[in-house]
C-alpha cells in the first residue's frame, strides 16, 4: 500500500472516519498534480475522469489531508485564493519549499536549490535557531528573448 494512503487511512480511523471510495479517488489526484493546485482545479480533474464527488466534499478532505500533514495550504502573490500542494509521506520534513510564480500567467513553478537550504541553514544558525523547514517564493515575469 502506498505510504500516503496508510497515513491517510490510520488519521480517518483515528477519527472514526471512513476512507471512501471518494477519499481514495481525491488522495490520488492530489499525488498525481504534481505542482500547487487549487480545490476548484482538483474538483473538475475528479469530475473528468468520472468520479461525481460534491465541491464540500473536496474542501473537508483536503482540510483532512491537511491535519494528517499529507498537504501543506499556501497563497501565492498576496492573493486570498489558497493553493495545495501535496507533500507525501514525509510531511513537514526539512525540505524546503519554493516556488516561482509568474505574476502574467499566475504560473506556479516548484523548484528547489541547494544554495536556498544552506542559506536558510546558515541564517538560522547565527541567530541560535535550527532550521526545520522554509517556504521561499520568487515573484516575476518571464524575460523577454
Amino acid at each position: 500500500m502506498d505510504p500516503a494512503e496508510q497515513i491517510f487511512r490510520d488519521f480517518l480511523r483515528q477519527r472514526k472516519l471512513k476512507f471512501t471510495r471518494e477519499r481514495q479517488a481525491l488522495l490520488r489526484a492530489v499525488q498525481q498534480f504534481g505542482r500547487p493546485f487549487e480545490a476548484e482545479e482538483l474538483l473538475l480533474a475528479l469530475r473528468e475522469t468520472g468520479y461525481r464527488v460534491s465541491k464540500s466534499t473536496v474542501y473537508r478532505t483536503l482540510k483532512h489531508l491537511l491535519e494528517a500533514s499529507l498537504v501543506r495550504q499556501m497563497f501565492f502573490g498576496g492573493g486570498k485564493q489558497s493553493h495545495y500542494d501535496f507533500v507525501g509521506a514525509a510531511g513537514a520534513s526539512g525540505s524546503g519549499f519554493d516556488h516561482l510564480v509568474d505574476i502574467d500567467t499566475g504560473q506556479i513553478v516548484p523548484f528547489s536549490n541547494d544554495l536556498v537550504i544552506k542559506l536558510r541553514q546558515e541564517i538560522a544558525r547565527k541567530m541560535g535557531f535550527e532550521a526545520t523547514g522554509h517556504r521561499f517564493q520568487i515573484i516575476g515575469r518571464r524575460a523577454k528573448r
